[in-house]
């Protein structure tokens, strides 16, 4: 069985069992996934969904709604965080357009998936209706599809915009049948009035609509247009057999939503980090997963899945190009 033949040449690297920790496991993984002993990442890409929120209109972040058109400009013009860590490890990014409320000019390279400009106030109305909410988890399917096609085989999500952290403590509420204060942390960096703001504003939304109950039905009415493009986009990966590399809370959710349709999609998830905001580690462990770096981020972007990317790319080349002890003639353990 591949599974046994992975694990028996990763025992037999010049190394005690288990010292590579973590590694193995991911080595293993990847090996799984691609249905091979010898795999390896082609082509890695980074794709942020940038949207954004009608509830943030209702003072949920510590910044106003135009931050995100503004983050978008700073993604295509190269300065923003996720920009310098792709570049550093040579990661092709791609910046999508899900419902940002902002006419952006022509000739941009922005990849334009809007299905409407920003998702509704959830205090008065689901997030999207329904036909909306097919549209996107379309559009996100339609952005990896493109993507494939150049031959990548792993892909991390980002996301960016103001109010998503809210969107995410409402889904997760509900997909996980969570008190609703559980799920709410600082987001972009809430003092202790406007945390207490926040908690008020979503307890009032989780309120609104009691009957939702299945992972559609949540991300339609509380989700936000990245999220749900995100969704769509991380079926479509997993569907075309690629590894997915999933960044912080935000992404998390994603995954989650499509987990309670999907459980299978965990195989081929790679969770990056865990994230500052308050929630994340709760929701990992709802997973059973284990994230690989713990580094206090709470940025975003696909932060995390960039600065993860290193450790992914070791484990598949110890895997590959690590002497085995009857190689290296080294005495293994009696």
């Amino acid at each position: 069985m591949l599974a046994d033949e992975l694990q028996h040449k990763i025992d037999f690297k010049t190394k005690p069992l288990g010292a590579l920790g973590h590694l193995e496991y991911l080595a293993h993984q990847i090996g799984m996934v691609q249905n091979t002993v010898s795999p390896e990442l082609s082509n890695p890409h980074m794709v942020v969904f940038a949207a954004d929120h009608g509830i943030a209109a209702s003072g949920v972040s510590a910044y106003p709604q135009e931050v995100t058109y503004q983050m978008v400009m700073n993604f295509l013009g190269g300065g923003a965080a996720i920009n310098v860590f792709c570049r550093q490890h040579n990661i092709a990014i791609k910046i999508v357009d899900a419902g940002v409320n902002f006419d952006f000019p022509a000739g941009l390279e922005l990849m334009d998936k809007k299905v409407r400009k920003s998702s509704r106030n959830i205090l008065e109305e689901p997030a999207m209706t329904s036909e909306e909410y097919r549209q996107a988890l379309e559009n996100g399917k339609s952005v990896v599809s493109e993507i494939a096609k150049t031959g990548c085989n792993i892909m991390g999500f980002g996301e960016m915009g103001i109010g998503n952290t809210s969107a995410s403590s409402l889904m997760m509420s509900r997909l996980f049948d969570l008190p609703i204060v559980s799920c709410i942390g600082r987001g972009t960096g809430l003092n202790d009035t406007q945390l207490l703001h926040k908690i008020r504003i979503l307890s009032e939304a989780i309120e609104k609509y009691p009957h939702i109950e299945t992972a559609d039905e949540i991300a339609e009415t509380f989700g936000g247009l990245e999220i749900v493009q995100m969704m769509g986009a991380m079926k479509e990966a997993y569907d075309q057999n690629m590894l997915i590399m999933v960044d912080g809370f935000i992404a998390s959710i994603a995954v989650a939503a499509v987990w309670k349709k999907d459980p299978q999609i965990l195989n081929n998830c790679i969770f990056c980090h865990v994230s500052d905001e308050n929630a994340h580690q709760t929701l990992l462990e709802l997973l059973g997963q284990k994230a690989l770096l713990n580094l206090n981020l709470r940025l975003g972007e696909g932060t995390g899945c960039a600065l993860a990317y290193p450790l992914i790319q070791s484990a598949v080349n110890f895997l590959n190009e690590m002497s085995s002890f009857e190689d290296a003639h080294v005495s293994n353990k009696e």
